[in-house]
């Protein structure tokens, strides 16, 4: 059994409803057991053109599923809850996204999936939701902790705790 790590982020419709639905959906898999989530957090869009922010969260799983097949559910769920297919190679809104952060301490590095995830350490709404959960784990291509990589932050995004600023 892996333990592995989820980002959940929204911005479109009931956003808060879309990660509650997809945590459960997640729980709902034989080979998947949650284990812990993070809070919810608000953040401005990153990389994109959008005027909705995100709600996103982590989760942290245990399961059996190889990460290919990991890959699959999540898209299965992303598919249940409306996740349209991506019309341009820009970011769009969504109802819901779940990415692959952590698979333990596996690397892979193929065309459809990147563990870890490929943008994780340039993104505070994946490291501070991980620090509330894993702030000593190490990075397995950076050999940095969670904790080193959000301090090396050059230009952390503006994170709220839902409702109520977090200091960083």
């Amino acid at each position: 059994m892996a333990i592995v790590y989820l980002s959940l982020g929204s911005n479109k419709g009931d956003r808060i409803g879309y990660i509650q639905q997809a945590t459960s959906l997640l729980g709902l898999a034989d080979e998947i057991s949650i284990i812990r989530t993070s809070a919810f957090y608000e953040t401005e869009p990153w990389n994109m053109n959008s005027k909705t922010w995100f709600v996103n969260a982590v989760v942290e799983v245990k399961t059996s599923l190889s990460p290919e097949a990991l890959l699959e559910e999540c898209q299965r769920i992303e598919h249940q809850l409306g996740r349209t297919p991506k019309t341009s190679t820009e970011y769009e809104d969504r109802t819901i996204d779940i990415d692959i952060l952590f698979y333990g301490k596996e690397i892979i590095n193929e065309e459809n999936l990147t563990i870890p995830h490929k943008f994780v350490h340039l993104r505070a709404f994946t490291l501070v939701p991980l620090l509330e959960l894993i702030p000593d784990f190490e990075h397995p291509v950076l050999h940095k902790t969670i904790a080193e990589l959000h301090n090396d932050l050059e230009n952390p995004e503006m994170v709220f705790l839902y409702g109520t600023r977090v200091e960083m």
